[in-house]
């Protein structure tokens, strides 16, 4: 599988949102990748963080998914799709999967909030899933959940994971060691890919990395530069060996 990692600019709007991801979906077809991961929330933009954000309207964000999935069949590129969607339970901060042929897959919610989200009244989701394009398995977990709940990236390695995407935003941090390291952590501990991607910000605080199951970082972007990091993944390298001696009872 040839993915791609889409480090762009924070949208403006979520009309500038909508096409910085054709874009980067251009780009990834021009580069023949299978599947491109997007920043957390890149539509319509993550709130709270220092750029305004449009009120969330459930009927013009679900056109705009819809404008996505046409995209991408047109372009036959699967989409890792991280933007805000409300349901019966109330807002969540999820990630769509979309086939190459423009099917929804299925989302991920993001289900351990940031306690810097709370006053936006997200509602954490209750389950986890793996998906699977071009015969890879792959699991998302979160930005705030990959750094600081490794359990949910064990969830998908022992579910069978190849490889698990971590939509992000990180601005300027007291400690950027501490985020390079748990991207090693979070493949080493697993032996699976890791593959994480931020906004390209000025005062980016983790740079978009990919990290190979025995823990080498295989690819980084530079930080604060819009780019696609592509790597083509052998996922017979996922050997999974870690996590599945993992011994749940003893948790």
């Amino acid at each position: 599988m040839r993915i791609g990692l889409a480090q762009t600019r924070f949208p403006q709007s979520l009309k500038d949102g909508i096409a910085i991801v054709k874009e980067m979906i251009g780009q990834a077809r021009e580069k023949s990748c299978d599947v491109v991961c997007f920043p957390e929330s890149i539509l319509p933009g993550l709130r709270g963080v220092g750029y305004p954000v449009e009120a969330y309207d459930h009927a013009v964000m679900a056109a705009a998914l819809e404008d996505v999935c046409v995209f991408a069949k047109q372009r036959q590129v699967a989409v890792i799709l991280p933007i805000e969607w409300k349901d019966e339970l109330g807002m969540h901060l999820v990630a769509f999967v979309i086939s190459e042929t423009g099917e929804i897959l299925g989302y991920q919610t993001k289900n351990q909030i940031d306690p810097d989200e709370d006053q936006f009244d997200y509602v954490p989701g209750t389950g986890r899933h793996i998906f699977v394009v071009k015969d890879v398995s792959f699991g998302i977990v979160i930005c705030h959940e990959g750094w600081r709940y490794p359990e949910t990236v064990r969830w998908a390695a022992r579910n069978g994971a190849s490889i698990v995407f971590h939509p992000q935003f990180t601005n300027a941090v007291a400690n950027p060691d501490f985020y390079q390291g748990a991207m090693v952590g979070r493949s080493l501990e697993n032996n699976i890919y890791f593959a994480s991607v931020n906004y390209a910000l000025d005062d980016q605080g983790s740079a978009t990395t990919l990290v190979s199951p025995s823990g080498d970082r295989l690819s980084v972007l530079p930080e604060g530069i819009e780019g696609l990091l592509v790597w083509d993944l052998d996922p017979a390298q996922a050997h999974g060996l870690l996590a599945r001696r993992f011994h749940p009872e003893l948790f």
